[in-house]
């Protein structure tokens, strides 16, 4: 036996120090090889939507009300199923509701305990013991498992539940008991959650989705444009905390960031109401919103102004510091003609809706005034010093990555850069040319850089990436030829507003290239898929959001009130279980007052995607080949002990 294995097999045996303790451990990961594997689901492109995001965990994508439909059949009316499903989702408040309308609520405790017993049973079915006894709240923890748990050596089982619901009731713990009950539901609902990018901006909960986040039992997060755009800002990389804060004025979002975040915005307001003071800002109108007071209205259009120009010279300084991204055709100050109101791009001259922008030194435009610089100086310690929005980029790191290979699934946000004849894209970064993996590889590791560099100079390199992600044509979570931001506020020409995809959004449609992109980062076969978001699925034209036969599944379905318009719904949610995959479409979530009130669920439309022709067993996915692994390593152990090579350790 080689040296290596040896030794590892010695620390192997401080976990599992005898034959019988090796032996349990085989037995018990052999059991759950043969159990059906867990469900995933997989959501993208949230964009702060936090009701919507909440109520779809809590419903499990509409599994809750199938598992309800299951045990209770045609035995429950549709009004009670209903009124059972929202008790699930929203315990405390439909409790309240109750006992303003129930005479008699011991009775309608009991009742209510059976039904959720009953679903319990169901929902835990298909894991072991011991990973239903770590879901249980610690403090109904025995009680629960005695509920749930088949038990033959009782003869009269009736009578013996029926006296543990009794002194629940008696007790006076029925309520508590009840939440524990929905919250154990609605996690066992879902094994394992994939977020696949872009928590932040647009809608205004994103703290609130983190927050969740930072609880929830299992889950991987795809880094999306937008999500390395607020980790660069928490970094306190300027260029991000510019883009953050306009993206936030743009759609009406500052109180994500006063509120949520606790961050100081009053360095702008002054700075804005000084320099713009008689500046009307009509370029600078905060998107979709409309409830803002008309004083606070024309703040919020001088703020926006101000970080528009300093986010254009913040830009324009990167870009020209780092002539590799090959974004010099996105530094515009310096094309500007003040005299004449136009700026030349590619060659042509256009006419600009504003040119007064009295901070802008001509001679040299992309330097910050004293003034400016300040701000940012104080803004970037604001970003940083917030110790929610650290804890939050904390998790976005422990949990999150550039793209995930999970059970046959290859999870990235937004695209593989490709050329125009189908080839990946060579990209520059810093000293290196990558492309395929290896350019996912490489930007993750300066992600990680920009956080854990020793070397001061290397660290904040690699926090300029953040912004490059967010923004740059080769960036594969941006993946467009531009972002038209500049031509957006400023230039009359449809034309030039319009943002090119990357050629991977046409040539993904065919699938010898979905193939060559599977193969790349290591799967084949015929039950493999790439699943991505970034890009709204335009339902309303005709486009379908699987694609390649099965092989593409974008899930960029429209939770964003924005989008909605685009899609014709409100969010897709990608459900892989033993029995395949399933694709979820969702209608507009009203609000929790109105599901609790009236019983109102979200509106899903399931369609099947790929179902296999035998379930999906715990041995055929990642983790059970991990498990198998192990079993074969605690048989070379026991083998180990019986010939003398390694001692038992505890009798």
């Amino acid at each position: 036996m080689e040296r290596e294995t040896l030794r590892y097999l010695e620390q192997l045996s401080e976990m599992y120090p005898t034959i019988g303790k090796a032996s349990t451990e085989i037995i018990n990961l052999q059991s759950i090889l043969n159990l059906p594997k867990g469900t995933e689901h997989f959501m993208s492109d949230i964009h702060g939507e936090y009701e919507a995001f909440s109520h779809v965990l809590k419903n499990g994508s509409g599994a809750v009300q199938k598992k309800i439909d299951d045990v209770f059949g045609h035995t429950l009316s549709n009004a009670d199923k209903s009124a059972l499903a929202t008790l699930i989702y929203y315990p405390r408040e439909k409790m309240e509701l109750v006992k303003k309308q129930e005479a008699d609520m011991d009775n309608w405790f009991k009742i209510t305990l059976y039904r959720l017993i009953e679903v319990c049973k169901t929902v835990s079915s298909k894991y072991t013991r011991s990973k239903v006894r770590k879901a249980l709240p610690a403090d109904y923890a025995y009680v629960i498992e005695e509920l749930i748990t088949e038990k033959p050596e009782v003869l009269n089982k009736e009578a013996y539940y029926e006296s543990i619901v009794d002194t629940i009731v008696e007790l006076g713990n029925t309520e508590d008991f009840i939440v524990a009950l929905a919250e154990l539901i609605q996690r066992l609902v879902i094994d394992h959650l994939h977020i696949i990018g872009d928590i932040y901006d647009r809608g205004s909960g994103a703290h609130l989705i983190m927050d969740r986040l930072c609880e929830y039992h299992s889950l991987d997060i795809q880094w999306g444009n937008h999500d390395i755009l607020w980790m660069g800002a928490a970094r306190g990389q300027l260029a991000c905390i510019a883009s953050v804060i306009r993206n936030s004025l743009r759609y009406g979002n500052l109180d994500l960031l006063e509120e949520g975040y606790g961050i100081n915005m009053l360095p702008l307001a002054t700075f804005a109401m000084e320099v713009y003071k008689d500046d009307p800002c009509e370029c600078y109108v905060t998107k979709d919103c409309h409830a803002s007071t008309e004083t606070e209205t024309e703040i919020a259009k001088k703020m926006h102004k101000a970080i528009m120009v300093i986010k254009f010279k913040l830009e324009g300084q990167l870009i020209l510091k780092y002539p590799e991204f090959g974004m010099q055709d996105r530094a515009l100050l310096d094309k500007i003609d003040y005299e004449k109101g136009t700026v030349r791009i590619d060659g042509k001259e256009y006419a600009m809706k504003d040119t007064d922008f009295p901070t802008v030194d001509r001679e040299h435009p992309y330097e910050l005034t004293d003034a400016e610089k300040d701000v940012m100086n104080r803004l970037r310690t604001s970003f940083r010093h917030c110790e929610k929005l650290q804890k939050h980029m904390d998790l976005m790191l422990k949990k999150g990555s550039l793209y995930k290979v999970y059970n046959g699934n290859l999870l990235f946000h937004g695209c593989v850069p490709m050329n125009e004849d189908g080839t990946f894209t060579k990209v520059r970064i810093f000293d290196g040319e990558y492309s395929g993996k290896a350019l996912y590889d490489e930007l993750e590791s300066c992600v990680r850089q920009a956080y854990f560099a020793v070397d001061k100079e290397e660290r904040e390199r690699c926090k300029d990436i953040l912004w490059y992600l967010w923004t740059a044509p080769d960036s594969p979570l941006y993946g467009r030829h531009k972002m038209a931001t500049f031509e957006r506020y400023y230039i009359d020409d449809e034309e030039m507003k319009k943002e090119y995809k990357n050629p991977y959004y046409r040539y993904i449609e065919q699938p010898e290239v979905a193939d060559r992109v599977l193969v790349e980062f290591g799967l084949s076969g015929d039950h493999v898929h790439i699943i991505n978001g970034h890009v709204p699925v335009h339902r309303m034209a005709g486009e379908k959001p699987v694609k390649c036969g099965g092989k593409v599944i974008v899930i960029d379905g429209g939770f964003s009130k924005t989008y909605r318009r685009e899609t014709g719904i409100a969010g897709y949610t990608l459900i892989f279980n033993s029995y395949g995959l399933t694709l979820t479409a969702h209608e507009p979530f009203v609000s929790k007052e109105i599901a609790v009130s009236q019983e109102i669920d979200i509106v899903s439309r399931r369609e099947a995607v790929e179902l296999t022709d035998r379930r999906t067993l715990v041995g055929d996915t990642d983790i059970g080949k991990k498990m198998r692994e192990r079993i074969a390593e605690l048989k070379e152990l026991i083998t180990c002990y019986r010939t003398g090579v390694i001692v038992e350790k505890d009798k």
